[in-house]
């Protein structure tokens, strides 16, 4: 993630609603392509100060305050296009659902960024389209709800990532966290999961040289069936030597799982590296490929977790990234490098991506 800068010379971070600095509303500049100040009028017209396009806040930033990016202020519509994405939002007569929408948000804004440095493919015109359902349990309105409950269950479904907003209660999902034996469950964390579904959909699914690559690096999806794999891996548990094989437990249920949970590694260790670079600690092409950001994310992890337990907390990377993971790894690099675009903006500093390389 970068880290921006106000006029006044102040840093801006993507959360940022205000420069602590000058006091400028603060918010994402689609004509700059990044985080920035903004003058108001009275009117409650905006006027980008870095690069001076008239602007309006998106209608969920100036409304229930989830949102910190702008529109500009030729453009018919009032949501931003992130917010563009949301299928259903929650219900926010209920109390405390403000909070979790805006915690879902943020962990959406990171992803997305994530995406765009990277060039990825993603949005209502793609095949399936994306788009995103937060909601709770009683809502019905998701796709993905139980049979013969009211519970909304976190997952994708033809290119739809529904999360349930009680994930954004850190209690609750830190003590799911716990009886799943997970080492990090975060929000930021499940999107980056259930996009991986969604590149499956987009680029390997009905594609049989995908396909046939994707059987050789995770296995054959119908071999067992998903259904059975699951009640399999809930009644047995993973292997015994699965962390030399797989990223969590979880990625041994099935190949479908397997290549969402290393996508999930493989996304965030962009993100990651993208913030140290920024920051100043990494250097170079991190990105260059595989094995290149394998060897950063892997020294940046060591320091990281020493200075994590020593503060009590979680280790910031607790995968050990073996041989056989890091196969998996350059698997889904490759298909991902192929089908990456020019990025939105190919002058920033933190473009680390290589297209076509």
């Amino acid at each position: 993630m970068r880290i921006y800068s106000c006029t006044c010379g102040a840093p801006l971070f993507i959360d940022n609603t205000q420069c602590t600095s000058c006091g400028r509303a603060a918010g994402w500049c689609e004509s700059c392509e990044g985080m920035a100040g903004f003058d108001t009028g009275a009117a409650g017209d905006w006027t980008c100060a870095t690069c001076g396009t008239a602007a309006r806040p998106c209608a969920n930033y100036s409304g229930p305050g989830v949102c910190n990016r702008t529109v500009r202020a030729d453009d018919p519509q009032t949501l931003c296009r992130l917010c563009g994405l949301n299928d259903t939002v929650p219900n926010l007569e209920v109390d405390g659902n403000r909070d979790r929408w805006a915690r879902l948000e943020a962990a959406k804004r990171r992803l997305i960024y994530t995406l765009d440095l990277l060039g990825l493919p993603y949005g209502t015109d793609t095949t399936p389209p994306l788009r995103f359902s937060f909601l709770g349990d009683g809502e019905l309105a998701g796709h993905w709800v139980g049979a013969e409950t009211d519970q909304v269950l976190t997952g994708h479904a033809e290119g739809l990532i529904t999360v349930n907003i009680r994930e954004a209660d850190d209690a609750a999902r830190e003590q799911v966290r716990v009886d799943m034996g997970e080492a990090h469950r975060t929000l930021i964390g499940h999107l980056r999961h259930e996009i991986g579904h969604y590149y499956w959909d987009l680029l390997i699914r009905g594609r049989t040289g995908a396909e046939q690559d994707f059987a050789t690096a995770f296995g054959d999806p119908n071999d067992p069936p998903y259904d059975v794999a699951l009640d399999r891996h809930y009644a047995d548990g993973p292997p015994p030597d699965w962390e030399g094989w797989h990223v969590s437990a979880y990625a041994t249920m099935h190949p479908w799982e397997d290549w969402a949970e290393t996508f999930a590694l493989w996304l965030a260790m962009a993100g990651v590296l993208d913030t140290a670079q920024s920051l100043g600690i990494v250097h170079g092409p991190a990105l260059q490929d595989t094995a290149t950001m394998v060897e950063q994310y892997r020294r940046l992890g060591l320091a990281m977790n020493e200075l994590t337990r020593e503060m009590g907390l979680l280790d910031f990377a607790p995968v050990v990234i073996t041989p056989a993971i890091e196969a998996k790894l350059k698997s889904v690099d490759w298909l991902m490098r192929g089908a990456a675009v020019p990025a939105r903006d190919q002058d920033a500093p933190g473009q680390m991506f290589p297209v076509g390389s």
